[in-house]
């Protein structure tokens, strides 16, 4: 290590992450024009684009369901010491763990017993299940950085001080690169016809339990009326993984990845896996129906164990249902096609615009990246590291 190097853990496991983790280590290098930071870890695309040194790659970390999770213990295992040998051997003073609870809570106890100053940003959803794992965070997070207006005050109410709120990353950062007639051009579609979206979400259990039921909706509403277009919209890197389910039938469907924001700018609505994709569609403004569905033993074990009113990040937001959400057996083609339908009349989609527009407000007005990355800054002073 080079004199004045800074080496830093950073961990990120699933798409999202990876997303906000890239922005995070781009602020900091232009922040700190005095420091050379160092960055390794667990990386996806993003990270690693950013100059995060992939210890780890994190594209196939991301795993759904209690069973799922202890059938691939034996590689988080390895995953887990790794990092922990990576960071005796660089010497690093500082982690910064990103989202992904189950493992990096785990983690972060283990770095902070070898003297390691540990950040946590992005909340783990201890406010919505699982609230035990708040002593983790007491004794084993220096700081928390939250991304959701309502979580610092939550922490506090529960003995946890250490919590700053900078905003949400994708506040004022979701824009669309084309407008919908371009957008629309480019894929063959009609912009005077009705153009909905179906994301399935990023991670492969997801895509392949949810895709296909969303497909069979577009089928059910194009029975009903051959006017209308569907776009399935994956994150870049998944189209292959969903042509391995057979379900390219319709010729009115049309597939795409890596362009999500531009198939909601020009979506009349949209069916959305739960997760950071509402609040994408929210911030764009695009009325969506929330969808989710897990194996049946996974839901029966993991639904006792949350205590929120709404499952969608952007219900949250907002307070109400700004979104109607389909959560297992309730999320059937022949509802969500109800649901898409309604959503479709001019008088409801201008309606559910406005009430998406208030809750999109509430994120804040951007520059979350920067002031995390200002937070960090500070507390590298504080402990001089």
């Amino acid at each position: 290590m080079s004199k004045g190097e800074i080496p830093i853990l950073i961990v990120a496991g699933e798409a999202s992450g990876d997303v906000h983790a890239a922005k995070l280590v781009r602020e900091l290098k232009a922040s700190a024009a005095d420091q050379h930071f160092r960055f390794f870890g667990s990386a996806g695309e993003r990270m690693r684009v950013e100059g995060v040194d992939a210890t780890i790659s994190a594209d196939g970390l991301s795993i759904v369901g209690l069973l799922e999770i202890g059938k691939a213990l034996p590689m988080f295992w390895g995953v887990y010491k790794k990092l922990l040998t990576e960071v005796k051997r660089r010497d690093a003073k500082l982690a910064i763990l990103v989202d992904f609870p189950d493992f990096n809570l785990k983690l972060a106890k283990a770095l902070k017993k070898r003297g390691v100053t540990v950040v946590y940003y992005i909340s783990p959803q201890i406010w919505a299940w699982r609230k035990y794992r708040i002593n983790t965070i007491k004794k084993y997070v220096d700081l928390v950085i939250s991304i959701l207006p309502f979580e610092k005050d939550w922490y506090a109410k529960h003995g946890v001080m250490h919590v700053e709120y900078v905003g949400n990353p994708l506040a004022m950062e979701v824009h669309p690169s084309v407008s919908k007639q371009e957008f629309c051009r480019q894929h063959s579609l009609d912009p005077e016809r009705p153009v909905i979206s179906l994301l399935p979400g990023s991670r492969n259990a997801e895509i392949a339990r949810i895709l296909p039921p969303l497909i069979e909706t577009a089928e059910v509403m194009l029975s009903r009326n051959a006017e209308l277009q569907f776009i399935v919209a994956l994150p870049k890197g998944k189209l292959e993984r969903a042509e391995k389910l057979n379900l390219r039938q319709a010729d009115s469907i049309r597939w795409i990845e890596g362009e999500t924001s531009d198939a909601l700018n020009a979506s009349d609505a949209a069916a959305i896996t739960s997760g950071t994709a509402t609040l994408e569609a929210g911030i764009i403004g695009t009325p969506m129906a929330i969808v989710y569905k897990t194996s049946s033993i996974n839901y029966k074990l993991l639904r006792p164990l949350i205590e929120v009113e709404h499952f969608g990040l952007i219900n949250l937001i907002a307070g109400t249902r700004a979104a109607k959400e389909l959560i297992q057996q309730d999320f059937t083609p022949e509802i969500l096609s109800e649901e898409l339908f309604r959503l479709l009349d001019p008088v409801v989609n201008s309606q559910v615009r406005a009430e998406l527009r208030t809750a999109a407000a509430k994120l804040g007005q951007g520059g979350a990246s920067k002031r995390a990355a200002d937070m960090v800054l500070i507390l590298i002073q504080e402990k001089g590291l």
